[in-house]
């Protein structure tokens, strides 16, 4: 038995997509906050159980009979960390043979103020004493290609990154990780640093997009805090808006870059490349 929690999210549904592909669906379970959002899963065979990190109780009831356990990161930004600590106990209580969980790129280093979160996760696992495999995922390309209209609208990318190469992958080569991960045997104790094959800067992510669209496009590096108070004008929470230019400012200091190939190694591929990204972003503008 494979429990994902978060599998209504964008990776979760990845993953879910992807395990399929390999284990029955009768073997499959998504832990989800709202059920009603699942039907599609249910439907598809995929047993479906009710997971609040907010309620212990439930984390216990959706984990029972998990062998494996892929624990995708909450995305309450501030609260992350005792909801992961409430689902490492109900892992721990109900004996999961393997936590799967899905941290950032280089956590045990980063500045960026999303790593602590990760971390002190990470911590919480290890002192668990549960067997675990960790995923340190990198960026998404999909935070830079998803929405991509108002690039478009003005010719101008906003960041603070300065030259600092990103190592982006796809959330479905992440995905692929996280399976090959639940699924492959020997992967306890093992920390992958997952990150694209072609790590690229905020400029060479501009002019592939002008290149692509047929339209000038231009990144704008900002001071960090000047791209904090830009994206909350933008209508971003402050606390989300603080996350990203930390995030930016990490990658100028070339913390999101990563050059191991792990990725790569583990889903037997080559990662999702920028222009393919484009690409897809461009037809969803």
């Amino acid at each position: 038995m494979i429990v994902v929690t978060g599998a209504t999210g964008h990776l979760g549904r990845h993953v879910i997509d992807q395990l399929l592909q390999k284990v029955p669906a009768s073997q499959v379970v998504a832990a989800v906050r709202s059920p009603d959002k699942a039907k599609d899963l249910a439907a598809r065979g995929v047993q479906v159980r009710h997971a609040d990190y907010d309620q212990p109780a439930t984390l216990e009831s959706a984990f029972q009979g998990a062998q494996q356990l892929l624990l995708i990161s909450a995305n309450e930004v501030g609260r992350r960390l005792p909801q992961h600590e409430a689902a490492v106990n109900a892992a721990r209580k109900v004996g999961v043979r393997l936590l799967a969980y899905t941290s950032v790129l280089h956590a045990d280093t980063s500045g960026i103020s999303l790593a602590a979160e990760h971390l002190g996760t990470e911590k919480a696992i290890r002192a668990s004493g549960l067997p675990f495999v960790l995923l340190r995922n990198g960026w998404y390309l999909e935070n830079y290609t998803e929405n991509l209209g108002s690039a478009l609208q003005h010719g101008v990318l906003l960041g603070a990154a300065r030259d600092g190469r990103i190592a982006a992958a796809a959330r479905a080569d992440y995905a692929a990780a996280a399976v090959a991960a639940l699924t492959t045997p020997g992967q306890e104790g093992k920390v992958h640093e997952l990150a694209g094959d072609a790590p690229f800067t905020m400029s060479e992510l501009a002019a592939e997009v002008a290149r692509q669209a047929g339209k000038p496009v231009a990144y704008k590096d900002l001071p960090e805090a000047e791209y904090e108070k830009a994206l909350q004008g933008f209508g971003l929470p402050g606390p989300v808006a603080q996350m990203l230019a930390s995030a930016d400012a990490g990658i100028a200091r070339g913390e999101l870059d990563d050059r191991s190939g792990q990725l790569h190694r583990l889903i037997g591929r080559a990662t999702t490349s920028l222009a393919q990204a484009v690409a897809a972003g461009l037809k969803r503008a």
